[in-house]
């Protein structure tokens, strides 16, 4: 993996693109290609986003920030797609193999629900490269697993959030519950109990497996946060990805905060939500995306498993609109005892 000095700086970059990111179009596929000025690539780039796409503002917007990023700076062409609420596994997998059949080569399939599909078509195309965000049981010499520390980063919103709190009470909603949105509730509870074990901590989820909406449904996230707003919680931590918009509506309306996921959702979500939003949870995807294309672009298609954790910046909490200045020694002094191991973060509740 590369020096963190290196991810920092992209880090940086990325979340300068990701603030100029804009809604996609409404089609199940967008061309993304170059100007006709600057470097050229023969590469082409297969983008498969989850459900919510790109413009959830969320998780989907960073992984395209990384994209954005490569096409810019390397020339390559690009084309994306996304999944609906409610899609059969065969429609995953068709998805890849259109991409695979149209001569796209990386694939990339934004969200550990692309695991199954990048298994079987993966298999049935050896010689074509693909990456999956949040997933690594898909293992194949042709397959790039780039996962993240999710705990931890969690972990450090979860002392924010214990250190903010006026009523000693908080929350955390999921949007599909799975191993994966475990570790940041798993994260968020470790992180508020190692600043005051006696906190309360109300916890939901807003769908089951197979049912992926919860990710994509504002109108749940917004009432699921309303009814923890209204039993005594004034900070509720959101990973539900485009859902969250509806939480941060009910913050808003509660006149309590939230805590933002996987982007500086401080300058993505809405400017009338703004305020409410008290620290996100940085989960980097954009930096995975672009670090993986690079390598590509140098020549090398990675495979197997890269982890993004604190150590590398690969995940953390954002200090946008200052109101976690004032507790910043704390939570980067809770960061250090987790890069040095004297913090064991839990990955599941």
């Amino acid at each position: 993996m590369r020096r963190s000095t290196k991810f920092a700086a992209l880090v940086t970059a990325g979340i300068l693109s990701l603030a100029a990111t804009g809604c996609g179009s409404d089609n199940d596929t967008t061309d993304n290609g170059t100007s006709g000025e600057g470097p050229t690539s023969d590469v082409k780039i297969g983008m498969a986003y989850d459900v919510g796409g790109r413009g959830d503002q969320s998780f989907n917007d960073s992984a395209a920030a990384g994209l954005d990023q490569a096409v810019e700076e390397f020339g390559m062409t690009s084309q994306e797609s996304e999944a609906t609420d409610g899609e059969a596994e065969s429609a995953r997998e068709e998805r890849l193999r259109t991409f695979a059949d149209a001569g796209f080569d990386p694939i990339i399939a934004v969200g550990f629900a692309y695991g199954g599909a990048i298994a079987k078509v993966s298999a049935e195309y050896p010689d074509v490269h693909f990456a999956i965000i949040d997933d690594e049981s898909a293992v194949a010499d042709n397959v790039a697993n780039l996962v993240f520390a999710e705990e931890q980063g969690s972990f450090l919103v979860g002392a924010a959030a214990a250190l903010k709190t006026e009523s000693d009470h908080i929350g955390f909603i999921g949007g599909v519950e799975t191993p994966l949105i475990q570790k940041f509730e798993a994260g968020f509870i470790a992180g508020a109990q190692a600043v005051n074990p006696k906190i309360k901590i109300d916890s939901t989820y807003l769908t089951q497996v197979p049912d992926f909406s919860g990710f994509g449904d504002p109108a749940k996230g917004k009432t699921a946060a309303q009814g923890m707003y209204d039993a005594g919680a004034d900070i509720v931590y959101h990973a539900a990805g485009g859902s969250g918009g509806g939480v941060f509506e009910a913050a808003k309306e509660a006149k309590a905060k939230a805590i933002g996921v996987d982007s500086d959702q401080y300058n993505t979500a809405d400017p009338s939500v703004q305020d409410v939003i008290l620290t996100s949870m940085l989960k980097n995807v954009n930096v995975a995306v672009y670090e993986y294309l690079s390598s590509i672009n140098d020549g090398t298609f990675p495979s197997g498993t890269t982890r993004y954790d604190l150590e590398v910046d690969g995940v953390g909490y954002s200090t946008s609109g200052g109101q976690v200045d004032d507790i910043t020694g704390e939570l980067d002094g809770y960061k250090q005892k987790i890069i040095d191991g004297e913090i064991k973060v839990p990955t599941a509740p």
